[in-house]
């Protein structure tokens, strides 16, 4: 799997921003609009909890074939034996979670410059997350990034570049002349009514921006 990963359309979840929708059933019906990659972020729950969604969330994830990344949280991301993990530059340094999940696990990396995205492809990272492309209010602590830096991060390495950060059905389409491989979302997918058709819109503007 951790060669043929589809980066096109990452689901960054939130339950927080979950209207009616059971936060499964959200999942998956991102996944049936075109979600092709899924991370589960939690920051204020309790081990056990995150443990038991996690082990939830991955049914819904091996039952369509898509990758399930954990944010942050190693053991978490072992104990359900996860796809990958994803870490921020104030998290586990990458050269020590790659050593620590293995060679075979997918290993994501947050970046906002040119020097820390070569440092993350060093450490072993598989693909990058870059951002916050546009203002967001689902991580208010996320420094700004131009679609020009954008740009550079992305001709700076060889692995997938993915865009994160306020990306929503209207802006999309500004992120074309950076070439990436992907776009993280959040509040556009999970903060609608009909989740699957607001998936199946992402993914269409996906089609219109990726290379």
């Amino acid at each position: 799997m951790k060669n043929n990963v589809n980066y096109k359309l990452y689901l960054v979840t939130d339950r927080n921003i979950l209207k009616n929708n059971d936060f499964s059933k959200a999942v998956e019906q991102a996944i049936l609009g075109g979600v092709t990659l899924v991370q589960l972020r939690e920051k204020d729950i309790s081990t056990r909890e995150f443990y038991n969604i996690a082990l939830n969330i991955k049914k819904i994830t091996d039952k369509y074939d898509i990758p399930l990344i954990i944010n942050d949280r190693l053991d978490i991301a072992l104990s359900i034996d996860a796809a990958g993990l994803h870490v921020g530059q104030k998290d586990m340094p990458a050269d020590i979670a790659r050593k620590l999940i293995g060679k075979d696990k997918i290993l994501g990396v947050s970046v906002c410059s040119v020097d820390e995205a070569r440092k993350a492809e060093k450490d072993g990272a598989d693909y990058i997350g870059v951002g916050a492309v546009f203002p967001t209010s689902t991580k208010k602590d996320a420094d700004a990034v131009s679609i020009e830096r954008l740009k550079e991060i992305k001709e700076s390495v060889s692995i997938p570049v993915v865009a994160i950060g306020g990306i929503n059905e209207n802006n999309a389409v500004l992120l074309k002349a950076a070439k990436i491989d992907g776009i993280a979302v959040v509040s556009c997918i999970l903060g609608k009514d009909n989740i699957k058709q607001a998936a199946k819109i992402m993914s269409e503007r996906a089609d219109n921006i990726i290379y």
